[in-house]
């Protein structure tokens, strides 16, 4: 493994390939900081997209992460779940534990802004969810749920399963995760979330959030909501094209369609949110022991080349799959 002065990251080579590379850091100034990786997390619904070159032309600038080097389809050095201890930067962050929207690397020199520290009670280990938790906060903005409202989230992925754990947690909101694999019933028991398979779920809700990336998921959103009802769209499908049935009960019904994006914070926010303030939030929330139930392996990032194509596979039934680098 590389020691402070050099890195070894992660790069998508060709589709459904991908590669250990090795490179020299730049030199730390004042305002950066100079971090040792100790987890990152695998967001298997976007990062799949990418493995697979499946990200749209159209999409290539949008779709850039952060500190993402390369260009899409290949080669790619992607990620935005890393969370590492600083070595070297200003005092007020030196030796703390920080997360960054930073790709698979061991070792990576950002400007000081680009990094927030955990809260004292979250462990590193679970700290690579504060992306995907970013994601679900602002899906639950965008449905803006109410006192009351009888919801379904649509997808036990981990993005799904975070969406319904958020819900749950409003007074009087009555939630039900759904899912196709029957094995996500102790996933949604652990998050306390009641579940159900799609041919048994509730019907006349107030609001459906889909979050399972296939067209069938999201034509039994539209089956579900009730009268003037509203879908939050959350799956992103890339080059993929979505069949829906938008005639009939759909106009005579009201029914809303919505999109919800984590890259733009709702308008009716930002006038006091900011991205750092969201990810603030997120890592807050992931204080709470029963979110490690979305951490579905932990794996040794020498062998992500090994294991990318499974993790990666439209088969794989991974949730969060976790990276240890060991130094």
């Amino acid at each position: 493994m590389s020691n402070s002065n050099n890195a070894t990251a992660f790069w998508v080579t060709h589709p459904g390939r991908g590669e250990l590379r090795h490179e020299t850091l730049p030199a730390a100034g004042e305002d950066d900081v100079l971090v040792r990786t100790l987890y990152t997390g695998i967001s298997r619904g976007t990062e799949s997209l990418v493995f697979n070159a499946r990200v749209p032309e159209s999409e290539f600038a949008r779709m850039r992460a952060p500190f993402q080097a390369g260009d899409f389809p290949a080669p790619v050095k992607y990620g935005y779940a890393n969370v590492g201890h600083v070595l070297q930067g200003p005092p007020k962050l030196l030796n703390q534990r920080v997360f960054c929207l930073y790709p698979h690397q061991d070792h990576f020199v950002v400007p000081a802004s680009a990094v927030l520290p955990l809260p004292d009670a979250l462990p590193a280990e679970r700290a690579v969810l504060a992306a995907n938790m970013e994601t679900a906060i602002n899906g639950v903005w965008d449905a803006e749920p109410v006192l009351g409202e009888r919801i379904s989230v649509i997808g036990a992925g981990v993005v799904g399963a975070l969406v319904a754990y958020l819900c749950a947690r409003i007074p009087g909101v009555e939630v039900q995760l759904i899912d196709i694999n029957p094995d996500r019933e102790s996933l949604a028991a652990a998050l306390g979330v009641p579940f159900s398979l799609p041919e048994a779920a509730s019907a006349e809700r107030d609001c459906v959030i889909h979050a399972s990336g296939h067209a069938d998921g999201l034509r039994q959103a539209l089956s579900l909501v009730g009268n003037e009802g509203r879908i939050i769209e959350m799956s992103w499908f890339g080059e993929g094209e979505v069949a829906v049935p938008l005639g009939g009960a759909f106009h005579s019904r009201r029914l809303t369609l919505r999109a919800s994006q984590v890259g733009q914070l709702p308008p009716r926010l930002q006038p006091r949110w900011d991205y750092q303030r969201r990810l603030r939030l997120a890592l807050n929330l992931l204080v709470d022991d029963r979110l490690d139930a979305l951490i579905s392996g932990e794996s040794d990032f020498t062998r992500m080349p090994d294991l990318a194509p499974a993790l990666f596979a439209s088969s794989s039934t991974e949730l969060c799959h976790r990276l240890r680098y060991s130094h």
